[in-house]
């Protein structure tokens, strides 16, 4: 395994310019890996990703610096390719998971409604975008319609919210929860309950082994920076 790479700056400042605001260590652009400037819209955000580089130590640790992956990611991958990444998103309208409910037992069934029906009502009335449910894995093919309005509601993106909301999109298997958090129909521990109701509810009642739980941890960490991503991008400058 190769040894994680050494800090080698001592400062981390932030500074406006033409393209926005960009992060310099020891007065030194930070470059994303295929080669643009790093430079996002809001100083808020550019100072969160800021911090994430003083904090640190004596290596660098991409898992601990999710503002600064995600900025990368719009820039390298989003900007780039911002099409596909629609595309992909709105593979989910159809097997988005809230339009799956349980054959048995009947009480997760009624978990399952009671926390995923709002979420499709709110869909329906705030994006136009009513999306029929089943019973079963049977796939469902929704309409033309509701498919029309979820990209449009994508389409409205620019490329940092694309980026943070195709982050909870594919931790979550869902469209309708990623857009939800992005419209501040819910918060990021609510997405995650919503998108992972089915193993919280077998965990809760057969018990979970370690290996399980750490990974509920690590997606509902991933959830939790992308949420913080959005709500960062939005403020001081960016679309959202």
């Amino acid at each position: 395994m190769p040894l994680p790479p050494r800090r080698f700056y001592r400062t981390v400042t932030v500074a406006a310019a033409d393209d926005g605001h960009r992060v310099l260590l020891d007065n030194r652009l930070v470059r994303t890996p295929a080669g643009p400037v790093l430079a996002v819209p809001g100083a808020v955000l550019a100072e969160a990703i800021a911090a994430e580089w003083q904090a640190q130590g004596e290596s660098i640790d991409p898992e601990t610096m999710p503002l600064t992956r995600l900025a990368f990611t719009a820039l390298d991958r989003v900007r780039q390719q911002r099409a596909a990444m629609i595309e992909s998103l709105l593979v989910y309208a159809g097997s988005d998971v809230l339009c799956y409910r349980a054959e048995s037992p009947q009480e997760l069934r009624a978990i399952q409604e009671a926390n995923w029906q709002p979420l499709l009502d709110w869909a329906a009335e705030r994006l136009g975008a009513s999306l029929a449910v089943t019973v079963g894995v049977v796939p469902l093919r929704q309409s033309t319609a509701a498919v029309a309005a979820l990209a449009g509601a994508v389409n409205d993106c620019d490329d940092l919210a694309l980026t943070g909301l195709a982050n909870v999109v594919q931790t979550a298997s869902s469209l309708v929860i990623g857009l939800a958090l992005l419209h501040h129909r819910i918060d990021a521990e609510a997405a995650f309950r919503a998108a992972f109701l089915d193993e919280c509810y077998q965990a809760e009642r057969w018990g979970s082994d370690p290996e399980a739980a750490a990974r509920r941890e690590r997606l509902a960490a991933d959830i939790a920076a992308a949420a913080l991503f959005l709500q960062l991008s939005r403020r001081n400058g960016a679309a959202g």
